[in-house]
């Protein structure tokens, strides 16, 4: 049986030709890819090759994928006036009583599943498991997935495409077709991540930041236009423009398609965690590394497991004066409580009806800070009026409400009571104003609690909730001169207020609650101090159109909240740097500084390298922490500050109610902003027009360039597989705790002035203030590998104690930054582990987390658990991902990290089985069981090809 599921998975992936992109690259290509006879790829598989042959070869060309195995549900749905909108795959002709029971989102992965069913990539099979998901859901069961369309933005974007132009090489280099590497489905990338807060609290600081912004990343504009020319089926959306997710909400989002006559339901991967946003419009989308978004793009099914669904029941309606955001912490801190990793979570019940659009978009935008792979919310009327606001045709959605009532995947709130996998349930009215705090974003602290919790955060050990500042001199006081006037720092003020981020700035009800807020303080003679640096970044260009006709911005602007770009600025770490005389007042006196901002993550060191607190607020709230200058204040008993009549003003004062919120948005957000903002993006901006690029279809690397390098991924290769291989006499090269994020593992912020990475850049003759990030400088392989393991917050159990990035190389005992650690290791031809706790790779979907370590020579991650995208990003490079048995971990085996290490796995294939266990030895006669993390059969066949990319090349290479 294995080898036969190994065989289905390795035909299934290798044919691109399916129903619905098959056609649309024919329109939008002239060179349509034609699926090859199937023997002409069996050499690729080694050992399995001749039982394929014989079972396969004698398949005609087209035949595995011009029928599909459901035609006979292909059905027309009429309309209205008469005529068709086009042909569907009908659920309820399936007259599967199981069908009417499934969850929603289910609904979604079986309807793409009978579409793409052709019995080669997609079997009957498969759609037999999603339609009796009740029962097999449990059972962890894999099934492939062909998204409608690909999402990038330009920090995960670069490397893709970087990735691309280099498969193309690798292609001709082979003797393929190069022309063979193009999308096959849409792929929509929004340059957001490149913009930094350079100039805050200024008229021009839109301007003057986008200059700052083009000159540090022309190279890498330049290069992303290249690949909007080069590649068939990919829109570019330039630079100041908004931010991704919302930019996908307000304008990319199909919710269905109408692709040459056949409709079906819009659904989305993308290289950013937080595509889940889209999942508050009804379409199915979850972010994955950029490894498994280019095998997307280039027709590879995803290989997933079949999640199970957690119903969340939303009842009553939120109370006065409670925000989105403070639903959305809520909402975190339950599901994260009630373990939702891998699952999809559906809301419904009657309270989903009361929340707007926009609230539920919050709500799924925080999918990977609860766990979940998505948080679903169908589509009902309300979805429809967002769809019209948002300026979508009458047709247009006329044709999406006809196409989801026919197929049984619109919501009405009175229908069949559904089956889910559990069950959670929130009253609205429970949700109470709420911030999270200072280190993680489950960590919720209501906000009447929040002096009592600082306090405790400064008492306690070090840790997620504690910073252990001694009781003697926790009420310090550092005074200094801020341009000549006297300014002070304690514990627990706010130096950077930043409304920011897609989660909240897509978010009416709470951006003009924000200008609420600062036009009652200014009327009120209240002011944000000076050295507070206060930015508002928007999502779009609607945000600016509705806070300019609510007259609100200029009070925004009063308190230092002017508009500094449209991008995602604080909220990934491009928050600027601080006024000299701030960071030397924090860093000379050791002050735990606090950054409050509308975002979604607030990991140590990822906002600013000086906020050690960081809190996730709403947009309104970051203006009354801003007023009050610090996060130690009892809102409720303290006043914020002192009014222009010598009164005290409180937080009551100032705080807009649900009512006048409500109608602000009904009078200021219109539609025709929509379209003009939306229409004038297409056209472009002035410096991006002006960048000149050459058309062509190869890239022409340039080697002076230290943004753009072709990384080593396919040297030597050839066309026969490396194999699967185990690990003998392995070095540990870090030994890590619990909760390593991606962004400790490939930091995204500034490049440290004595880390590898800037010595790279200074011997090539880059200025330090040219460093720009880590994030920006994705397209270079050689960057990028110096900056592994590079975060400054990092902590090695190698190192006793000492935090920061460096290791010990083991054989010497010498102290050394771990990229030099383990160019030696590699040098001496000596191959390295990695030992971590639980939760390895949480966070930011970051596939240079994977492709760092891979560069570094890891050869395996044995952790407590990993991450969803982090460990199919892992198998995706080659690295093994292993798990320690239940209960435990190095500690409790008294793995010192010292040893040597053998990892037993087999060298062929066949014998590898998912989920199996693996037999781990050290030299100084421990053995340990663990559970090898290959979760499905194609990521075995990944494996054995060396990873994910090589794979793709070698199927596209042997077709016709």
């Amino acid at each position: 049986h294995h080898s036969s599921a190994l065989l289905r998975r390795a035909s299934r992936s290798s044919s691109t030709s399916l129903h619905s992109t098959v056609s649309r690259t024919t329109q939008s290509s002239p060179s349509p890819l034609d699926p090859s006879p199937i023997g002409s790829q069996c050499r690729s598989y080694g050992g399995v090759s001749s039982a394929f042959r014989t079972v396969r070869s004698s398949v005609p060309r087209w035949s595995h994928a011009s029928q599909n195995a459901f035609s006979g549900i292909l059905t027309g749905l009429p309309k209205p006036g008469g005529g068709e909108f086009g042909k569907f795959y009908s659920l309820p002709a399936l007259n599967d009583p199981r069908v009417d029971k499934l969850p929603y989102s289910i609904r979604i992965l079986l309807e793409s599943a009978i579409r793409n069913c052709d019995n080669f990539q997609v079997t009957k099979e498969d759609v037999e498991k999603i339609i009796d998901w009740e029962k097999t859901a449990p059972k962890q069961v894999e099934i492939p997935f062909k998204p409608a369309r690909v999402l990038l933005q330009d920090f995960t974007g670069v490397p893709a495409v970087v990735d691309l132009a280099c498969m193309r090489d690798a292609m001709n280099n082979l003797g393929g077709d190069s022309n063979k590497i193009n999308p096959l489905v849409p792929v929509d990338l929004v340059i957001d991540h490149s913009v930094q807060v350079d100039v805050a609290r200024s008229e021009n600081a839109v301007q003057a930041n986008m200059e700052l912004e083009f000159q540090r990343n022309k190279e890498r504009f330049a290069f992303l236009k290249w690949g909007s020319k080069a590649f068939h089926n990919m829109l570019v959306v330039p630079p100041g423009s908004g931010i991704v997710h919302q930019v996908n909400l307000e304008y990319l989002g199909r919710v269905v398609f109408n692709t040459d006559g056949v409709l079906y339901p819009d659904s989305v991967v993308g290289t950013d965690s937080h595509t889940t946003m889209i999942d508050g419009l009804g379409v199915a989308g979850w972010g994955v590394g950029g490894i498994e978004a280019e095998a997307a793009m280039l027709g590879q099914p995803m290989s997933m497991v079949l999640p199970g669904v957690v119903g969340f029941k939303l009842s009553g309606k939120l109370r006065d004066g409670v925000t989105a955001t403070d639903l959305v912490l809520t909402v975190t801190q339950m599901l994260r409580k009630h373990g939702v990793v891998g699952k999809f979570v559906e809301f419904h019940g009657d309270g989903v009806g009361k929340i707007s659009l926009a609230d539920r978009a919050t709500i799924a935008n925080m999918s990977p800070e609860y766990g979940a792979t998505m948080g679903f919310f169908p589509v009902d009327d309300v979805t429809l009026q967002y769809l019209r606001l948002t300026g979508r045709s009458d047709d247009t959605v006329a044709m999406i409400e006809a196409y989801l009532r026919a197929n049984n995947m619109f919501v009405d709130y009175n229908e069949v009571e559904r089956v889910y996998s559990s069950y959670l349930e929130l009253d609205l009215a429970d949700v109470e104003p709420c911030i999270s705090g200072p280190k993680r974003p489950h960590d919720r602290v209501p906000l009447k609690d929040m002096k009592a919790d600082w306090h405790s955060c400064l008492d306690n050990k070090v840790g997620f909730k504690g910073f252990a500042v001694p009781k003697d001199s926790q009420d310090k006081v550092a005074k200094f001169s801020f341009h000549g006037e006297p300014a002070e720092l304690k514990h627990g003020s706010v130096v950077i207020a930043a409304i920011t981020s897609c989660t909240n700035t897509s978010n009416p009800s709470v951006m003009l609650g924000a200008g609420l807020v600062a036009k009652k303080a200014c009327e009120l003679g209240l002011k944000v101090k000076p050295w507070i640096k206060t930015s508002l970044a928007p999502g779009s260009g609607v945000v600016t159109k509705y806070l300019l006709k609510s007259g609100l911005q200029k009070y925004l602007d009063e308190q230092g909240f002017n508009i500094v770009g449209y991008g995602c600025t604080t909220c990934i770490g491009n928050s600027g740097d601080l006024d000299e005389t701030v960071g030397a007042a924090i860093t000379e006196n050791d002050i735990i500084a606090s950054a409050v901002l509308s975002g979604n993550r607030n990991f140590e060191g990822r906002v600013h390298a000086l906020t050690r607190a960081n809190y996730l607020a709403s947009p309104p709230l970051v203006v009354a922490y801003a007023l009050a200058g610090t996060v130690d204040i009892d809102f409720e008993k303290e006043p914020i500050g002192v009014g222009k009549d010598g009164k005290d003003v409180y937080f009551r004062d100032i705080w807009p109610s649900t009512q006048e919120v409500a109608d602000a948005v009904q009078s200021s957000v219109l539609p025709d902003m929509f379209k003009s903002t939306y229409e004038a993006i297409t056209k472009g901006n002035p410096m991006w027009n002006n960048l000149s690029v050459e058309e062509s279809k190869l890239y022409s690397w340039d080697p002076k360039s230290t943004y753009i390098h072709e990384p080593p991924y396919f040297k030597n290769m050839t066309m026969d597989p490396p194999g699967a291989h185990g690990v003998k006499d392995a070095y540990c090269l870090l030994n890590f705790g619990d909760s390593i994020t991606t962004d400790h593992i490939s930091p995204a912020g500034s490049i440290q002035k004595d880390s590898p990475a800037a010595k790279y850049l200074l011997e090539r003759g880059v200025d330090r203030k040219d460093f720009n990030s880590y994030g920006s400088r994705r397209g270079n392989d050689e960057i990028m590998a110096r900056g592994t393991f590079a975060n400054i917050r990092i902590v090695n159990k190698l190192l006793n104690g000492e935090v920061g990035p460096k290791t010990v190389h083991i054989p010497t005992g010498e102290k050394l930054s771990v990229f030099d650690a383990a160019s030696r290791y590699k040098a001496a031809g000596q191959d390295t582990i990695v030992l971590a706790g639980a939760e390895y790779g949480s966070g930011s979907s970051r596939d240079w987390a994977a492709k760092g370590p891979m560069l570094l020579g890891v050869k395996a991650v044995i952790a407590k658990s990993f991450e969803r995208i982090h460990r199919s990003n892992l198998v995706g490079m080659g690295i093994i991902p292993l798990c320690f048995k239940a209960g435990e971990d190095a500690d409790t085996l008294g793995l010192t990290g010292h040893e040597r290490y053998n990892i037993d796995l087999p060298n062929n294939i066949n014998e590898i089985r998912p989920g199996q266990d693996v037999t781990v030895t050290t030299d100084n006669g421990k053995s340990f069981t663990c559970t090898a993390r290959f979760d499905t059969e194609v990521e075995l066949a990944y494996f054995n090809h060396g990873g994910i990319l090589p794979y793709v090349i070698r199927q596209l290479t042997t077709q016709k």
